[in-house]
């Protein structure tokens, strides 16, 4: 095995040829071309940010798992399996799947029903104007820092394959990926996203395949990492001695409900690519096709972190974000390591163009209409959209420089669901179950949530992924309690204002499919079930 990083390093140097140039360059062309295919297709402003409502299922599904497949689930879970090993694997099989089903099951009917562009529009039916502006400005800020992310990882892949410097590579990442969403718009993304999780998973199947046969199987790679505890998810967690210094009550609490319904129920980023079916029994599908890939993501996206380790033990805090890099540098042979590389920057880019139309939304419709332009042709709604764009692809040039403060990817963007998403889904949760709650108690206590996150983090500076469950769970408690104190002394809104959107008042409708395999309620079965498989087998 070989354990010197500088020699990791220089195999990019070796194995990479006029081949794997031309693989990346054939992959750039590419989407850009998809992008200006689409232009002449967006004519109003709902072709732009919801497609119309026009595509399959089968599109929406990957393209709702395309949209999470960026920094942090490639480099950041390459990152965190280096940092945690296997109990990484819970931002999977407890941290995603169950949300996605609660998100197809109960969540889609709402917002498809309603036609909302978007998670602000939603809070204004069900709380107040006031909720939905600081929901909008709260959302834009999360998507930029996100989309920085994303740019600073493509970034450094750029800077390891020619050398340039951080800048020119974080330059170089803006433009390519500001050249499609801005022809293209939602539609564009959405495309280039079902390519793009071919592309991925094409890259990440072989690199786990040779190094696993390289160390021979599952039982060699214990062997050779020497690291008992990284093999057992759940086994060492009845205290806090295990890599992630968390209890199962932070992992099935803190991440399991709070952060991933969070996210999965809440972010407009993968909710917005449901809304593009073409109707509500395709939008209630999209979250449970992509939950299938989602389960096998949770060892594609994770063993390459835990390969690495037995070539360098060593890798340290300072390069956890180049282990899955690394990876195909010493794996791959010319060409495949141009087709490991391109699927690489094909997940930066489907991370970061879904960060930017869900910006590019929200901006339009809920911040610059609602209280900026309200009254403009529908023309002038989509140009503002495409300006946006731009816009936020500058501001995620800026935001890229964040994470270099950070040890890793997946320790930055847990720290910013903590903050961002965990009592955001307070709000939701209330919102949609309990009629009582309020506008003022909404608008209250998702201040008071998110204050309680920003306030928690500067007390300790304190971002690894164990310190955000638990500062998730008090974040959503805060904002729990606080809405319903508030709402105990405000005026609620009359049941006739609330038929559609609270649980309890809307009429279910039941999602009629002829064939078994198409039904909701039993794809949700099948993928709890393999779920359920998968966490007993690494226990």
């Amino acid at each position: 095995m070989v354990g010197d990083l500088a020699f990791l390093q220089s195999m990019v140097e070796v194995n990479d040829t006029w081949l794997d140039y031309f693989i990346i360059g054939v992959y750039f062309v590419f989407v850009l071309g998809i992008g200006a295919v689409l232009r002449t297709k967006m004519q109003t402003s709902e072709d732009y940010f919801l497609s119309g409502r026009s595509l399959p299922s089968w599109i929406t599904g990957l393209a709702f798992l395309g949209a999470n497949l960026g920094a942090l689930e490639i480099l950041g879970m390459g990152a965190g399996a280096a940092q945690y090993g296997i109990m990484q694997s819970h931002y999977y099989w407890i941290g995603a799947i169950p949300a996605m089903v609660f998100v197809a099951l109960f969540m889609i009917p709402f917002y498809y029903a309603s036609r909302v562009h978007s998670v602000p529009g939603f809070l204004k039916l069900r709380y107040n104007e006031a909720t939905r502006g600081f929901n909008a400005i709260l959302f834009a800020i999360f998507m930029i820092l996100l989309s920085g992310i994303n740019m600073y990882a493509m970034a450094i892949v750029f800077q390891l394959l020619l050398g340039w410097s951080l800048t020119a590579s974080i330059i170089l990442s803006a433009g390519i990926v500001l050249g499609y969403v801005t022809l293209g718009g939602l539609s564009s993304s959405i495309y280039n996203e079902v390519l793009q999780f071919f592309l991925i998973t094409l890259g990440l199947v072989p690199l786990v395949l040779f190094g696993l046969i390289d160390v021979g199987g599952l039982s060699g790679l214990r062997e050779s990492i020497g690291r008992a505890d990284f093999f057992h998810a759940w086994s060492n967690t009845g205290s806090a001695d295990n890599p992630m210094a968390v209890h199962w009550f932070a992992i099935v609490f803190g991440l399991g409900f709070v952060q991933s319904f969070g996210y999965w129920c809440t972010d407009f980023l993968v909710v917005q690519r449901a809304l593009a079916a073409e109707d509500e029994a395709a939008a209630q599908r999209t979250p449970l096709i992509a939950a299938f890939p989602k389960l096998m993501y949770g060892v594609l996206a994770i063993f390459p972190g835990l390969i690495i380790l037995s070539i360098l033990p060593n890798l340290g805090e300072d390069n956890y974000n180049m282990a899955v890099p690394y990876a195909m540098a010493y794996y791959f042979p010319t060409g495949m390591l141009g087709v490991g590389l391109t699927a690489l920057l094909a997940a930066f880019m489907s991370g970061m163009a879904g960060n930017v139309t869900a910006f590019n939304t929200v901006w339009t419709y809920d911040i610059y209409k609602a209280y900026i332009n309200r009254d403009a042709p529908d023309r002038h709604y989509l140009n503002v959209g495409r300006i946006a764009t731009v816009a936020g692809v500058a501001l995620s040039v800026l935001a890229a420089y964040l994470v270099l403060g950070f040890a890793s990817i997946i320790d930055y963007v847990q720290l910013l669901h903590g903050i961002f998403l965990a009592p955001l889904f307070g709000t939701f949760l209330l919102g949609m179950f309990w009629r009582r709650s309020t506008g003022w108690g909404g608008f209250f206590g998702l201040v008071t949530g998110t204050a309680t996150g920003v306030i928690l983090y500067l007390i300790s500076l304190d971002s690894s992924v164990g310190a955000s469950m638990y500062r998730a769970i008090w974040a959503w408690i805060a904002c729990v309690v606080v809405t319903i104190a508030v709402s105990l002394v405000t005026q609620p809104k009359p049941d006739s204002e609330l038929r559609g959107i609270v649980w309890g008042l809307t009429e279910q409708k039941e999602v009629r499919e002829e064939a078994w395999y198409k039904k909701p309620w039993i794809l949700a079965v099948i993928v709890l079930a393999m779920t359920l498989a998968l966490n007993v087998y690494f226990w």
